[in-house]
C-alpha cells in the first residue's frame, strides 16, 4: 500500500476555483487568437529583415520613423540582442524588387542616424512562407495526433481524455500568450511548441499513472484523498524537473541572444502551464469524469465447465 508522505499539501482544496480559471483562459486564449492572431516572422509571411548595428545606443522611435518616410510605415522595429542593435522587419512591397528593400531600409536609417553598420539582410518568399504555415500546422496536428494514439493506448479512456485535455490546456494557453502579448513567432517558437508538447504530456503521464496505481494499490475509498497523495508522493520529481529545466532556459534567455529568446519564452511560460495543468487539469477532470477504483478493477474470467 502506498504510504503519504509525511509532508501532506492538500492540493485539491482550490480545485473548482483553478478549473474555472483553467476555463476562462482557455476561451479567452482562443477569442485572442481569432480576434488578434499571432505575430508572425518571416518565416511564415515573406518578407526582409534587415538588422544594423550603432556604436551608440539606437532610439526605437527614430529608427521606425526613418523607415516610414521612405514608404515602409508597417516596418517591425525591435531591439536586436542589444541596444546598439536593432532588427528591421518589412513586408513584401509592391513594385520594390525584393533584393532592393535591404539596401533601401538601411540607407533610409543610416541617413537618419550616423555610423551604422549593416550586419545581415534576409529576404523570404511569400510563396515560400505561406509553405512553411501549413507545413508546421500540419505537424503541429500530426504531433497532437500521435500523442493522443499513445495516449489512448497507454490509460484507461477516462484518464486518456484527461492527460489530452491537459496537453491541448497547455497548447492553447500559451498560443493565447503570445498573442496578447504579440510577441514574435517564428520557426523557432513553432519548435518550442513541438517541445513543449512532449514536455507537458511527459509530466502529465508520470503524475496521472501515480494516480492510477494509488487506485488500484491502496485500500483507500476516497478519490480526493488518493489523488491528493499521489500528487505529493510526486512533488519533489515534478519541481526538480520543472527547476532544472527552467535554469536551462534563463541561460538561453539571458545569453542565447535574440534569436533564442522567443523559444526560452514560450517554453519557460510552458513549464510554468505544463506543471499546472498536470496537477490540476488532469485532476480536475478525473473528478468530472467520475474515475472511481471499480474503474481499475481486473475483472476475473469465470471458469466455464466442460463436463456435461
Amino acid at each position: 500500500m502506498s504510504k503519504a508522505p509525511a509532508k501532506h499539501i492538500n492540493f485539491m482544496a482550490p480545485r473548482k476555483v483553478l478549473g474555472i480559471l483553467s476555463i476562462a483562459l482557455v476561451v479567452i486564449s482562443i477569442a485572442l487568437l481569432a480576434t488578434r492572431g499571432l505575430n508572425l516572422g518571416l518565416d511564415f509571411t515573406g518578407g526582409t529583415s534587415v538588422v544594423v548595428k550603432s556604436e551608440q545606443d539606437l532610439d526605437l522611435d527614430q529608427v521606425r520613423g526613418a523607415v516610414a518616410e521612405r514608404g515602409f510605415s508597417d516596418a517591425i522595429v525591435q531591439q536586436y540582442g542589444s541596444a546598439r542593435e536593432v532588427s528591421i522587419r518589412v513586408a513584401p512591397t509592391e513594385g520594390v524588387e525584393a533584393d532592393q528593400v535591404g539596401g533601401m531600409v538601411f540607407e533610409a536609417v543610416n541617413a537618419e542616424i550616423d555610423n551604422l553598420e549593416l550586419l545581415k539582410v534576409e529576404f523570404v518568399g511569400p510563396q515560400v512562407g505561406d509553405e512553411l504555415r501549413d507545413q508546421s500546422g500540419l505537424a503541429m496536428l500530426m504531433a497532437l495526433g500521435l500523442m493522443l494514439v499513445y495516449v489512448w493506448f497507454r490509460f484507461t479512456n477516462k484518464f486518456g481524455v484527461a492527460t489530452v485535455a491537459a496537453l491541448l490546456h497547455d497548447v492553447i494557453i500559451v498560443l493565447g500568450l503570445f498573442s496578447l502579448l504579440q510577441w514574435h513567432f517564428d520557426l523557432t517558437v513553432l519548435a518550442a511548441i513541438l517541445a513543449l508538447i512532449g514536455y507537458s504530456l511527459n509530466d502529465s503521464i508520470v503524475v496521472a499513472d501515480r494516480i492510477r496505481e494509488n487506485f488500484r494499490n491502496t485500500r483507500e475509498t476516497d478519490p480526493e484523498k488518493i489523488v491528493n497523495d499521489a500528487i505529493n508522493e510526486m512533488l519533489n520529481r515534478t519541481i526538480n524537473t520543472s527547476v532544472t529545466t527552467a535554469l536551462v532556459l534563463l541561460a538561453l534567455f539571458f545569453f542565447g541572444g535574440e534569436v533564442m529568446r522567443s523559444f526560452s519564452e514560450a517554453l519557460l511560460v510552458g513549464i510554468v502551464v505544463g506543471t499546472y495543468s498536470s496537477i490540476y487539469v488532469v485532476a480536475n477532470l478525473i473528478f468530472t469524469l467520475n474515475v472511481t477504483k471499480e474503474d481499475f478493477l481486473v475483472v476475473e474470467k469465470e471458469e466455464i465447465d466442460e463436463m456435461p
